[in-house]
C-alpha cells in the first residue's frame, strides 16, 4: 500500500468543492470537482439538460464499488488500517481503488437529444474511448497504431475477477495500450440523457486494491497478479496533460 499512502492528504473530504473552468472546447462545458470519492459519486452537479464534463479530483484514498457490489467484497479493518474509505457508485461494474494524483477520472453528461446519444448502450461508449486513445496517444508522444492503443468494440469480456474488480474486464469503449487496461467505463442513464463515467488509471497503484480484499493470502495474490496488468505506470503530472488533451478533443 506504499503509493497509496504516500498520496494521503490530512484532509478527509468532508466538503465538496465544484468550480467551473475555462475549456479550450466551447462545445463542452467542463466543473472541476474536488471532494471525498463517496461526496463526488452521492452528489452529481445538475447539467441542466445540456453537455457537460466534469474532471473529479478525490482529496483522499477510497473504494469506489459498483451500484450492485456488496461491500463484504472488501475487509473494513484492513482498509482502516490503510486510510482508505469506501463509496459506492450509481453504476454498475467492479470495483476501483481512487486516490489524489493516481487517475484521471472523468464524468461526461450526454443530452438525450444530443447527436452523440445513442439508443444502444455499448455502441454509447464508443466516442468517448476514441477520444481517449487519442488523447493518450497524443500525451506519450506516438501513434495509437504504434503502441497498440485500442479502444474496445467487440463483445464484453469477462474473467473470474470482473465482477469485483473493475480492471479486470473489458466492455465498450474501454481503453486498453499493449494489450493493458488502461481506461474504464460504466453508465447511468436518464430520461434527460445519460451520464458516462470514465477513469484512466495512472501511477501503478492498481494492485494496491489487492491488499484490500477479504479472504486468505492467496486470494489476494491473485488479485494482485491480474491488477499488475492493467493502468498506466506514469508519473502523477501525466494526468494533467491528459486531462488536458482528452478535454480538447471531446466532439
Amino acid at each position: 500500500m506504499g503509493s497509496i499512502r504516500r498520496a494521503r492528504p490530512r484532509s478527509r473530504g468532508r466538503t465538496l468543492s465544484d468550480q467551473p473552468v475555462s475549456s479550450r472546447n466551447r462545445a463542452w462545458p467542463v466543473l472541476e470537482r474536488r471532494g471525498s470519492a463517496a461526496l463526488l459519486h452521492a452528489s452529481a452537479p445538475d447539467p441542466g439538460g445540456h453537455r457537460l464534463a466534469c474532471v473529479c479530483f478525490p482529496v483522499s484514498p477510497a473504494v469506489v464499488i459498483g451500484s450492485a457490489q456488496p461491500a463484504s467484497d472488501f475487509d473494513a479493518d484492513r482498509m482502516s488500517l490503510a486510510g482508505v474509505g469506501l463509496a459506492r457508485r450509481r453504476s454498475g461494474g467492479g470495483a476501483v481503488l481512487v486516490a489524489p494524483g493516481c487517475q484521471l477520472w472523468l464524468d461526461v453528461f450526454v443530452p438525450s437529444d444530443d447527436v452523440l446519444a445513442q439508443p444502444d448502450v455499448g455502441k454509447s461508449f464508443h466516442w468517448l474511448g476514441d477520444a481517449f486513445a487519442q488523447a493518450i496517444a497524443a500525451v506519450l508522444g506516438t501513434s495509437a497504431g504504434e503502441l497498440g492503443i485500442v479502444a474496445h468494440r467487440g463483445s464484453v469480456q469477462t474473467s473470474p475477477w470482473s465482477k469485483v474488480l473493475c480492471y479486470a474486464g473489458l466492455g465498450a469503449g474501454e481503453v486498453t495500450v499493449a494489450g493493458r487496461k488502461v481506461v474504464g467505463m460504466s453508465q447511468r442513464r436518464e430520461r434527460s440523457g445519460a451520464w458516462i463515467y470514465s477513469m484512466a488509471l495512472i501511477g501503478g497503484q492498481a494492485r494496491d486494491l489487492a491488499d484490500l480484499l477479504t479472504g486468505d493470502e492467496e486470494r489476494r495474490a491473485k488479485a494482485r497478479k491480474v491488477l499488475d496488468g492493467v493502468g498506466l505506470a506514469e508519473a502523477d503530472y501525466f494526468a494533467e496533460a491528459l486531462t488536458e488533451e482528452i478535454l480538447s478533443r471531446l466532439p
